[in-house]
């Protein structure tokens, strides 16, 4: 392991502590952690979305090996409760069951409506939401102690998912309801939400002005975008801006005061079927994703998706996944590893333990070198969003091993008294 050492203030490139990479862009507007070491070791808070309950043989092994501690999944009310008051959660237990000896977590989402109630139509009305209120109790219960995280609703701003028409209005009764059942009925269960279609500023607002983070751990968006991942750093500095301001207020009881509420990506990806995207280019933005996640502070992350949804080429719903569509029977692995799923492995595996440390601070904002720590040895990721071109990073004379996203091109460099000449491309590099 190489030890850091910094030259002097005329060098190229300072380091600065930076925890968050959008600040240098925005400096009234910034990540700060409670400490360091309150900061996830990798890869602890990295998970996947999944749509079973009874995995494939060999499938959770993958799963694993690909250094998802997390997954995803659809609680369903419809499926949960087929008659008024009787709950049958037995499909999920099969799940846990097969999670838990890989020391994965569930975060369950409690989602949708139920034809017992309102024709199955959103928790729009007070005799619907305190059935949902119920329900929801009744599986925080069946499951409590086993870690799942709780998130109410899926994307309740989105019309697919809160038909015809979202009210935030109504998602706001919904979540007031679950929040007062969970506080009464199983206070050690984390509850989060609201799973926002991207990061709605106007709909998380409206949740937290009428006192939703009073019930909440932490607070859950999906930061979807065409644009690079690294734009969500002002997107998460804002947000956490909104969270201070309204946490600080009191609501009832006001427990959301003095508490540390985090901020949680329980959904995003990058189709590989996008106009100018493919499976390469995808693995690249997973990992850039990941990586601008865990500096700016997002204590969870959960890629969409972990297989993909189909074989149409040209359909991008079918091509979110970490790993193609086809299963292999008595075969390892079960499923072809897509670039994404390579770059997740990477990723876990080479900063296995590490905690983020800081951003150095180059000459363009475009380039990002990333410090990782585990004791007194660092790791690095770098990259940019600008075209490929050179830095010189000022580290100790020495040997070093470099590598690419996906693990392969491992090389050593020999680093001389004017540092690192390093290459930074789209595709993030790590070295040691």
């Amino acid at each position: 392991m190489s030890k850091i050492r910094f030259f002097n203030p005329l060098v190229l490139v300072l380091i600065l502590t930076l925890p968050c990479l959008g600040c240098i862009r925005d400096k009234s507007c910034t990540f700060v952690s409670e400490s360091k070491a309150s900061l996830s070791e990798i890869p602890e808070g990295f998970g996947v979305n999944i749509d079973f309950t009874d995995p494939s043989p060999g499938e959770i092994k993958m799963l694993s090996e690909g250094g998802f501690r997390w997954v995803r999944m659809d609680l369903k009310w419809d499926l949960t409760e087929i008659e008024r008051g009787r709950y049958d959660f037995s499909p999920y237990d099969r799940l846990l069951t097969a999670l838990q000896p890989h020391n994965i977590h569930a975060l369950f989402i409690l989602d949708y409506g139920n034809p017992l109630y309102d024709s199955g139509a959103p928790p729009r009305n007070e005799a619907t939401r305190q059935a949902f209120a119920r329900w929801a109790v009744a599986a925080a219960k069946h499951f409590s102690g086993r870690g799942a995280l709780w998130e109410v609703y899926n994307e309740p701003n989105h019309s697919m998912f809160w038909p015809p028409q979202p009210k935030v209005t109504e998602y706001i009764e919904l979540g007031k309801a679950v929040g007062r059942a969970f506080r009464e009925e199983v206070p050690d269960e984390k509850l989060i939400g609201p799973a926002t279609s991207e990061i709605d500023f106007g709909f998380l607002e409206s949740c937290f002005k009428a006192g939703l983070l009073e019930y909440w751990s932490a607070v859950s968006i999906h930061p979807y975008r065409r644009s690079d991942p690294e734009t969500a750093a002002a997107d998460y500095c804002r947000l956490r801006e909104l969270i201070k301001k309204y946490a600080s207020v009191p609501h009832g009881s006001g427990v959301s005061e003095g508490r540390n509420i985090q901020v949680i990506s329980s959904e995003w990806g990058y189709s590989s079927a996008w106009p100018g995207l493919n499976e390469d280019k995808q693995g690249e933005l997973l990992a850039r994703a990941w990586l601008t996640n865990v500096a700016n502070g997002i204590s969870l992350s959960i890629w969409y998706d972990w297989r993909d949804d189909g074989l149409n080429p040209d359909e991008p719903e079918h091509h979110f996944g970490t790993v193609a569509r086809l299963y292999h029977d008595n075969r390892e692995p079960v499923y072809d590893a897509k670039p994404a799923y390579l770059a997740a492995k990477t990723l876990t595996t080479f900063f296995g333990g590490y905690r983020f440390e800081r951003r150095l601070n180059l000459v363009s904002d475009e380039d990002y070198v990333l410090v990782f720590r585990k004791g007194d040895a660092f790791r690095f990721a770098a990259w940019t969003t600008g075209s490929s071109h050179e830095v010189l990073l000022p580290l100790n004379v020495g040997q070093y091993s470099l590598m690419k996203h996906t693990g392969q091109g491992v090389e050593s460099l020999r680093v001389d008294s004017k540092g690192l000449a390093l290459t930074l491309s789209n595709g993030p590099s790590y070295f040691r």
